[in-house]
């Protein structure tokens, strides 16, 4: 009997129905016997994504075990997650970002459970208050874009803010870069060509980075040559001050008057064969499976076992 093909509704998953459906149930974040498999191995190959995968907690938890992996480390990790800390420490670095500011919505009794009360009405509407448009709202530590809605139109910030908390007490806004997308890679110490990003429509989201054939990518990005040394200078400096291993990836825009802007840093890019940094990679000759033994490798000299 042929298998139903698998289709994506660009919708992002319900972790909280996944985890309510589990069979199991422990107060540990990791599955059953995956803590002894993971002991068992010479290396683990660390593709995980979003909160707990991507900010460090597993990381810090293997350091703790002593089971070496692949990727940064436990520290590194957990300030690049976090969009406001690692635009915190690059900008001062010379880095240029985009304008943010931080905010906090602190939830009283009645605001935990339902989020619509006159309290967080009036928090959203001093948000308004004191935020042009266009601009971004984001969460600081979400993954696969996430929690991040661009606004054009001041009737439709209040929403995104309202969206925003819902992941959250902690978000920012961001100075709206009106530009072209481009992320660039790096490599063991070497800046790999960019990708353009080309969303069919709306940009980057979710829904664009997952469903089949929304996004066009390009690589190397159509870009002069220096706007393309620049990025991979910009990318391979990001990585080294937040004290990044092995491999990452930095977003950019490059706005109109072709000025480079540093978005974020991915301390653990999409893996899968298709995904950004193997195409960064295939475009210098490195194939898929040299660019995960290189993973490995580096990951063994960093922690492997003596």
């Amino acid at each position: 009997m042929a298998k139903t093909p698998l289709t994506f509704d660009g919708q992002a998953p319900d972790l909280e129905a996944v985890k309510r459906s589990r069979k199991w149930q422990s107060p540990s974040k990791f599955g059953k016997h995956v803590i002894e498999l993971c002991s068992a191995a010479d290396i683990v190959f660390i593709a995980l994504h979003g909160k707990n995968g991507e900010d460090g907690s597993v990381q810090a938890a293997f350091d703790m075990l002593g089971i070496p992996y692949t990727g940064s480390g436990h520290l590194g990790a957990a300030m690049a997650m976090d969009k406001m800390i690692t635009k915190m420490i690059v900008g001062p670095r010379g880095v240029r970002t985009p304008a943010f500011r931080r905010w906090e919505f602190i939830r009283g009794e009645g605001t935990k459970h339902t989020g619509k009360t006159d309290e967080m009405d009036r928090f959203i509407r001093s948000v308004c208050r004191q935020t042009a448009v266009p601009c971004v709202v984001k969460t600081p530590d979400g993954g696969s874009s996430v929690g991040v809605y661009i606004v054009h139109r001041k009737e439709d910030l209040a929403n995104a803010v309202r969206e925003c908390l819902s992941f959250g007490n902690a978000f920012m806004t961001e100075q709206y870069i009106d530009g072209r997308e481009f992320t660039c890679g790096t490599l063991c110490g070497q800046a790999l060509p960019s990708v353009e990003i080309v969303p069919k429509i709306n940009f980057y989201d979710y829904s664009n980075k997952y469903k089949a054939g929304a996004t066009e990518e390009i690589c190397p990005g159509r870009v002069k040559p220096e706007i393309e040394k620049e990025m991979g200078m910009i990318a391979l400096q990001v990585h080294e001050i937040m004290g990044l291993s092995t491999y990452s990836r930095c977003d950019f825009m490059i706005d109109r008057e072709d000025k480079v802007w540093f978005i974020e840093v991915n301390t653990l890019p999409g893996m899968t064969q298709t995904s950004l940094v193997p195409q960064e990679a295939a475009a210098v000759g490195i194939g898929y499976e040299d660019l995960c033994e290189k993973i490995v490798e580096d990951g063994l000299k960093l922690r492997g076992k003596k």
